[in-house]
């Protein structure tokens, strides 16, 4: 009988991929997503890649008595996944207080049910934002958090001490997972990241809906950084890669291999690539000459970020198998397919 898995936000970018990676891997798996930032038709484009139908509870993380009742409904679970989350960084800096309501009431409900119903794997999405303006590259796990340059980051780092904290007294397996940049799209070209959402600051979704014509131009934020062509540097990863992180994560919790109650692991490919290099990838697998031009410093973004990835690697058997080339041109055909899309 397959392990089910409660994946939060699994309509979301980084969700959806993840429920089809478990899907292909044998996990049955239950969503939970407001998609109040998702589409609700996700389900169909899962449906579509794998043949496989997931049942997605449309309630708020927060409203802690409708999540409970997804617990009662489902019966057992075996595992969580919590990608579910507010995550611009802009945004954030304008509104903090939402951000700190969102991103940890629900945290701290999910964590509440889940000693609830006694579920033993927990699988939490973090994110590099939580090294903070950190000169120590590429990092590792035991690199210093530096202070948060956003409400956004600063919510990570407080939920993984939230973990970390409820860890010590309830005695589950915890694993937290700080991304660096996903990237991408699945390979089918049926999904990807949603470019005509109002919120969308991500990089590659604002190039490709540049170059559909979703966008007038591309701003590229900063062009004075002391980095090795004046813009910023980031660890851009396949979303797919990441999407299998998660899948590699349960396995070895189910396998009993942890360490300790509440590990962390990096996942980026340890290689910096800046704003230029990604826009020259992307005109050379696309053929599509970008308008883009300089603008001003965005508030928030940190200067450069990329990391070692060993322990994902050496302890998660996690293997990195697509490029930057791969991201832009996966991510460029899912774009043209997106606009197809009702």
């Amino acid at each position: 009988m397959s392990s089910k898995i409660l994946v939060t936000g699994g309509c979301g970018y980084i969700g959806s991929h993840a429920v089809v990676d478990l899907l292909d891997n044998g996990f049955e798996v239950v969503s939970i997503d407001n998609n109040i930032r998702s589409r609700p038709t996700t389900p169909d484009l899962i449906y579509n890649i794998t043949g496989k139908k997931i049942k997605n509870y449309c309630i708020d993380l927060c409203d802690k008595e409708a999540t409970k009742k997804v617990f009662e409904q489902e019966g057992k679970i075996d595992g969580i996944i919590h990608f579910a989350a507010l995550k611009s960084v802009p945004e954030s800096v304008n509104k903090p207080l939402l951000y700190f309501k969102n991103n940890l009431d629900s945290l701290i409900n999910l964590l509440e049910l889940t000693e609830e119903f006694d579920i033993k794997d927990f699988v939490f999405s973090s994110s590099c934002s939580v090294y903070g303006n950190t000169t120590d590259l590429p990092v590792t796990e035991q690199t210093r958090l530096e202070k948060a340059e956003s409400p956004y980051a600063r919510t990570k780092q407080m939920g993984e001490e939230i973990i970390r904290d409820f860890s010590k007294i309830f005695r589950a397996r915890f694993i937290l997972l700080r991304y660096f940049n996903p990237a991408g799209a699945h390979e089918s070209g049926k999904m990807g990241e949603d470019s005509t959402s109002p919120n969308i600051t991500e990089l590659v979704p604002r190039i490709t809906g540049t170059a559909s014509g979703r966008f007038p131009e591309f701003n590229v934020l900063g062009s004075d950084y002391p980095t090795r062509d004046g813009t910023c540097v980031r660890d851009y990863i396949h979303v797919m890669d990441i999407a299998n992180a998660h899948t590699k994560a349960l396995q070895y919790l189910v396998g009993g291999k942890n360490k300790s109650n509440c590990e962390a692991f990096n996942l980026g490919t340890g290689d910096g690539v800046t704003v230029l290099e990604a826009i020259q990838s992307f005109e050379k697998v696309s053929g599509v000459k970008l308008n883009w031009k300089f603008g001003p410093r965005r508030p928030g973004d940190v200067v450069a970020i990329y990391a070692n990835n060993n322990k994902a690697k050496t302890e998660l058997g996690w293997q990195i198998t697509r490029d930057l080339d791969t991201m832009l041109l996966t991510a460029w055909v899912w774009e043209k397919h997106l606009n197809t899309i009702k």
